[in-house]
């Protein structure tokens, strides 16, 4: 249970989500929106957030859509990690999202969530990352589509009023060459030391890290540097670490030595992976 009192709102269509979220806010409100709950409930629980006012988004028919349509794979803000990991439409995808938690909290967990939440891992935005995904948000301006690049920095760049309604993925995307590699403390589906997915376009791999640094990212520059097949794997896998974003996380989880080490050799283990496939 949540130990707060707050009001509790489920529209059936994104304006009224947006009309609600307008009305509680100019009396004053604290409101969030609410896909699967599971971060919501937790940080309640530890006092960390007390909202005043809840809209839940899964009524929201646009919010649940998951299909291939035009050539594009579409995945609505609520539909579950569960959902996405046995519906391999983008196989990159489903691999990294089954070794986010368990399957019971994969049952709630959805990928908005994961994207929007607070836990700076978000490990399901690596392959959107990889395939150049576009992102459709909604809120006080009204609905608009963008680049995931434009709202991924060191945290999600959404106005407090938007909400995301659905993730677009170019089909193609989902017939390239893969390789994605987790490293955790214990379990397969903990926190990672260091998460990593790839995928090879036109001869090119591409990368996306999570656990590395406290977010998420891809660069084109580390890309360059592993593109370089005239320098060896430990040389590229060296130089990745001085364009690192920022400095290498040091937690409860793995010191900074070891999360540097467990880089190099899932770098390592991408390129060897990349050179048997070419062989």
């Amino acid at each position: 249970m949540i130990p707060i009192d707050f009001e509790y709102h489920r529209p059936k269509a994104i304006t009224d989500a947006i009309k609600i979220y307008q009305a509680l806010t100019a009396d004053n409100k604290d409101t969030v929106y609410y896909g699967g709950g599971t971060e919501l409930i937790s940080r309640s629980r530890l006092n960390e957030i007390t909202p005043q006012a809840i809209i839940d988004l899964k009524n929201i028919p646009e919010c649940n859509t998951f299909k291939r349509e035009a050539g594009q794979i579409v995945i609505g803000s609520t539909v579950s990690l569960t959902a996405i990991a046995d519906t391999p439409l983008f196989p990159l995808l489903s691999n990294v999202v089954r070794s986010i938690a368990f399957r019971t909290a994969r049952n709630k967990i959805t990928i908005g969530g994961n994207l929007a939440g607070d836990t700076f891992y978000r490990e399901a935005i690596l392959p959107l990352l990889l395939s150049d995904s576009k992102v459709v948000l909604a809120g006080g301006k009204g609905i608009r589509q963008v680049e995931i690049h434009e709202i991924v920095g060191k945290g999600m760049k959404l106005a407090k009023d938007e909400f995301i309604v659905q993730i677009l993925i170019n089909e193609k995307y989902t017939k390239y060459p893969y390789f994605n590699h987790k490293t955790t403390k214990q379990s397969k589906v903990n926190y990672p030391i260091v998460s990593l997915a790839s995928i090879k376009v036109d001869d090119r791999i591409r990368i996306a890290f999570s656990g590395v640094c406290p977010f998420p990212f891809r660069l084109r520059e580390i890309e360059d540097i592993m593109n370089n097949s005239a320098e060896s794997p430990g040389e590229r896998a060296r130089k990745v670490i001085d364009l690192l974003p920022s400095a290498i996380l040091n937690d409860m989880h793995a010191s900074r030595e070891y999360r540097e080490f467990v880089l190099k050799q899932s770098l390592c283990k991408l390129l060897e992976h990349v050179e048997r496939r070419v062989s």
